[in-house]
């Protein structure tokens, strides 16, 4: 890296790397076009970066494998029956208003959509929504903020109706968020829904959590570009496309198991020894 070598960069540019070869006499010259075909060649871009982070969850694995186990109709080693349904369920905060100074322009030979930058705030609302995994059905409502009875709103939407009501049982998979966190949130739900058992993911593992593609999908198809001159208008496009999307949805082909997590955890092990960061 090169704090590592002393210099006062975060990371390389491509000329900073021919300039470093130089100065070790490994050439005489050499460009930075060229140090930038080497690399992208061998699939090293020392100019770019991600961010990541390690599984700081000391039941990472329980959590993990559980919801996998769901989501491939299983718990607790027993196959899940009919009559037993798993949803994944979350918030999709600040979704905000944005009423563009001028319309969008659609788009023409040789022009792309058009969007104008500048904008008024009109407001911003939470989108709240379930996913049953095997039934390909979402459930959503919008509202002004996050928070217990927001949360505790879309369960009973969901809960009051087939085939939820008179199921054996119904998994909700959920992150840690504060409107459903820890064994408080699960008796509270499990008080009014006998038949509702809360299953927490592990912290930081929102990539296990399938209402985040619903979620994902409403992103690029309805909320991006943004412009809605209100937040009525926000609320009805997101319900309406709520609406169209499940009309035709199909269950998420998911194959990661718990194989596939137990690679995942010995290669990030190997690392956290390999950078001295404790687990």
């Amino acid at each position: 890296m090169p704090k590592q070598r002393g210099l006062p960069l975060s990371r390389y540019s491509t000329r900073d790397l021919a300039d470093l070869v130089v100065e070790q006499g490994i050439t005489g010259s050499i460009s930075g076009t060229t140090v930038w075909r080497w690399l992208t060649r061998d699939a090293i871009r020392p100019w770019t970066f991600r961010r990541w982070i390690f599984p700081r969850d000391p039941e990472f694995t329980v959590k993990a494998g559980r919801v996998l186990d769901l989501y491939h109709r299983h718990w607790q080693g027993v196959p899940l029956r009919p009559d037993e349904c798993v949803l994944s369920a979350d918030e999709k905060p600040g979704i905000q208003a944005r009423a563009r100074t001028h319309a969008t322009a659609a788009p023409a030979p040789g022009t792309v959509t058009r969007v104008e930058h500048e904008y008024a705030r009109a407001g911003a609302l939470v989108y709240l929504a379930a996913w049953d995994v095997h039934r390909a059905k979402v459930f959503g409502r919008c509202e002004p903020t996050s928070g217990i009875a927001p949360f505790d709103a879309l369960v009973a939407q969901v809960m009051q109706h087939a085939p939820y009501a008179s199921a054996r049982r119904v998994f909700w998979i959920v992150d840690n968020g504060s409107s459903h966190r820890g064994p408080a949130a699960a008796e509270r739900l499990a008080t009014r829904w006998p038949n509702l058992t809360l299953v927490h993911l592990p912290i930081h593992a929102s990539w296990l959590n399938q209402i985040e593609i619903v979620f994902s999908i409403l992103q690029r198809k309805v909320l991006r570009p943004n412009a809605f001159a209100s937040l009525f208008e926000l609320e009805d496009s997101i319900l309406s496309f709520q609406d169209r999307y499940q009309a035709h949805a199909k269950p998420f082909d998911w194959k990661y198991t718990r194989q596939d997590l137990a690679r995942l955890l010995a290669r990030i092990t190997s690392e956290q020894l390999t950078l001295k960061i404790p687990a």
